[in-house]
């Protein structure tokens, strides 16, 4: 969408023709941490050891 390489319109311009924010087109998301990553796991294989758990159950 965005093209930084052109200059002509500038990259502000893009943005603003596109209705997007600057800060959103240079924004580098974050992967998961590790430790999220391992409490994800654990629900998962909690949940597919007691599938029939409810909410109350799993917290």
């Amino acid at each position: 969408m965005v093209e930084p390489a052109n200059t002509n319109p500038s990259i502000g311009k893009q943005c603003r023709l596109l209705s997007i924010s600057r800060s959103s087109f240079y924004y580098m998301p974050k992967g998961e941490t590790a430790m999220n990553l391992m409490l994800m796991r654990q629900i998962d294989e909690q949940f597919l050891e007691t599938p029939f758990f409810g909410v109350r159950q799993m917290t």
